[in-house]
This record gives C-alpha cells, sequence and structure tokens, in this order.
C-alpha cells in the first residue's frame, strides 16, 4: 500500500469520499445503508459495503472499519489504501478469496468524533440476546459516579479519587472495570445498551447477505487506543475455542512474527469484555468455518485514552458546551484514537498489509 498520507482523512466526509471513490476506481458496487441521523457538519452518514470479488466465493475476509466512531480515522485509511492496491487485490483473487470491505460500522461516532453509536452505545459491547439477563459489572458500578463527573475538566478532588483508586486496585484493574462493558449507566462509559443498535443490525444483515454462501469466513477488524504507538496488536476476534484461537495463531503469529494474543487467556492488554460484534458471525453465517482478528494499533497511554473518552462523554450530555471546550474535548479524542504523524500512517500500512496477505493465504490454505 502506498501514499500512506493520502489514504486517510480528517473528517468523516473525506473519508466517506476517498472510500467511495476507491471502490469506483476498483471497480466495485458500493451497497450504502444511510443511517438515520445527520453528521457533526449536517452531512449525510452510511454504512457502506464493497465487495470484491465473486458473490458466490467459498472463501470470504471481511474488512471493517469504525466499530467504535473515531477508531475509523485509521481503519478507513487502511480500507483505502487496500482498495488502491492492485497487488494485494490480485492476489486475494488469484486465491479465490472475495474481500468485504465495511466502512464506518458506526458513522454516527466516526462523524461526531465519538466512540459511540447515536444511541449512546459502544458496539462492541452490544452484541448480546436482549430477552435474556445482561452481564452485571459492579466495579464499573461503583466507579461511575467518579467516571462522569458534573463538570468537566474534573476537579482536583475527583483526580485524586480517582488515582487512589488507581492506587488500591492497580491501572490494570482500572481499566477492565471501566471497559469490561456495562448495562447499567445508559450516560456511562462502555454502555452496551438495552436494545440492538442501528448498526448492529445493520451489520447483521450485511453479514446475512454477504456470508451465507462462504464456507470459510476471516475477519479483520480494526481498532485503536490500546497498547504503544504504532504497534498493532493482534487479538483473537472470536468464541472462547481452541481450534479457531489456534488458526488465527497460525495465519497471524506463526514463524516469528507478532504473537496473537487473546482476552482469555490474559495475553491481550485489552480486558475480558462482553458483548463483542463478532459473535454475530456465528448466528448470521452459521455454516462457515470463522477465523477472526481485531487489529488494535496503538496511540497514547490508556489513562489518557480515559481521560479523553470521560470528555467526550461528558459533551455528549451538555451539547450547550462552550464552543471551545468541545473543540477541546474533540481534540483530545482525535488524539487519543489517531495519530497524525506519516511515521504513524506508515507503520499502520505497512502492518495492515501483512496482515491482509496472511488472512488470504490462512483461507485459501
Amino acid at each position: 500500500m502506498s501514499g500512506a498520507r493520502d489514504a486517510f482523512s480528517g473528517d468523516y466526509a473525506q473519508a466517506r469520499q476517498k472510500f467511495l471513490a476507491a471502490a469506483a476506481d476498483a471497480g466495485l458496487r458500493v451497497e450504502g445503508r444511510p443511517h438515520p441521523l445527520p453528521g457533526l457538519q449536517g452531512e449525510p452518514l452510511a454504512m457502506d459495503v464493497a465487495r470484491d470479488g465473486h458473490p458466490s466465493a467459498s472463501k470470504l475476509l471481511i474488512v471493517s472499519s469504525a466499530c467504535h466512531g473515531v477508531e475509523g480515522f485509521c481503519g478507513s485509511g487502511v480500507q483505502v489504501a487496500a482498495l488502491r492496491d492492485a497487488q494485494w487485490r490480485a492476489h486475494a483473487a488469484e486465491r479465490g478469496v472475495a474481500v468485504l470491505y465495511i466502512h464506518a460500522l458506526n458513522p454516527y461516532g466516526f462523524s461526531h468524533v465519538r466512540r459511540t453509536t447515536h444511541e449512546g452505545v459502544d458496539l462492541n459491547r452490544n452484541f448480546h440476546d436482549f430477552s435474556r439477563p445482561l452481564p452485571v459489572n459492579a466495579e464499573y458500578r461503583e466507579l461511575h459516579p467518579l467516571l462522569v463527573p458534573p463538570e468537566w475538566p474534573p476537579t482536583e478532588q475527583n483526580a485524586q479519587a480517582i488515582a487512589a483508586y488507581i492506587e488500591r486496585h492497580g491501572e490494570k484493574a482500572y481499566q477492565a472495570a471501566i471497559s469490561r462493558g456495562q448495562y447499567e449507566f445508559a450516560d456511562g462509559l462502555f454502555y452496551g445498551g438495552k436494545a440492538p443498535a442501528w448498526s448492529n443490525l445493520a451489520l447483521r444483515e450485511t453479514l446475512g447477505i454477504h456470508g451465507r454462501r462462504a464456507a470459510r469466513i476471516a475477519w479483520i477488524d480494526i481498532h485503536t487506543g490500546l497498547g504503544p504507538n504504532g504497534v498493532g496488536e493482534r487479538i483473537y476476534a472470536g468464541r472462547e475455542d481452541a481450534a479457531a484461537t489456534a488458526r488465527a495463531r497460525q495465519w497471524w503469529g506463526g514463524g516469528g512474527r507478532t504473537p496473537v494474543t487473546s482476552i482469555y487467556d490474559g495475553s491481550s492488554s485489552s480486558a475480558f469484555l462482553t458483548g463483542l460484534m463478532w459473535t454475530s458471525i456465528y448466528e448470521e453465517c452459521p455454516q462457515a468455518e470463522y477465523t477472526g482478528m481485531a487489529l488494535e494499533y496503538g496511540t497514547l497511554p490508556v489513562l489518557q485514552v480515559f481521560q479523553a473518552l470521560r470528555g467526550a462523554q461528558w459533551l455528549a450530555a451538555h451539547p450547550d458546551a462552550p464552543a471551545d471546550v468541545a473543540e477541546g474535548i474533540r481534540r483530545d479524542m482525535m488524539e487519543a484514537f489517531y495519530t497524525d504523524s506519516d511515521a504513524w500512517r506508515e507503520q499502520i500500512l505497512a502492518q495492515a498489509r501483512e496482515a491482509l496477505f496472511q488472512a488470504v493465504d490462512g483461507l485459501a490454505g
């Protein structure tokens, strides 16, 4: 993938335009699923889907971006660069692998520089059977009053209380309590919702249309915000399944390459999470052998990322905030989930390209 800077964008509207243009230049038809609300600048929003390969291909690779809205600035760049990469596209075609690009799973969060959907939901905690009891996160319950203060920036007293919690329990426990997912506080962080979000339903429909004829499916979902800057952690994304985990590790982590981590064995920088998006593949494409990975690129230290998320949550509850305060919060969010440097962008594309080739070879092997 070449042209690292040009593949990425400064806002959602530009990112969508580049994706649509790259798909058109590749001769691909794009299915747009319009979102019911406008973007931050009043622009139309959509989950856009482009398929490169035969509709009945038995091997399918899904490449998705913006599950967590603002993280789409990274993922969209990867998708645009891939669509422009003739060598990559030829390799997938030669191996009989169709590639499904899902651009902006959560277009609202992408445009509004938020991690959540327009319902205030963390999409990657929203995949549950909502007719059954939802997980309880007692640790988050304790932290919630501190995490969502009535004023921004928080008071010194608030900062000291959070620092005291971290000193007592440790930074990893603090991260786990917040990020695991919670279903009690709709105004809180990492809220999983009480019903399927719009993006949940749109994704399921897309998987049903494009995945039901595939015997083997791989999925690379692109994320940012955890780990060392520019390093793409390869996190197994699927059910707790020894065979699927081993397959993911063989495809993406064998031969001395970057290891594939897992939330199930504690090897990942991510905590154990609930309501994960890729569980939908088992329900919508039950016929397929599935192998998945979240490609998680580092930006800032996790405590700074959480601070940015707290600000975004405060802003959502205070839409009448002064313009300079709102702009500062959005700027902090961008820095937390996207490093605006050529070196970072080049790292992202090089690691993503390797993972794409590995996924095709794994599917075809």
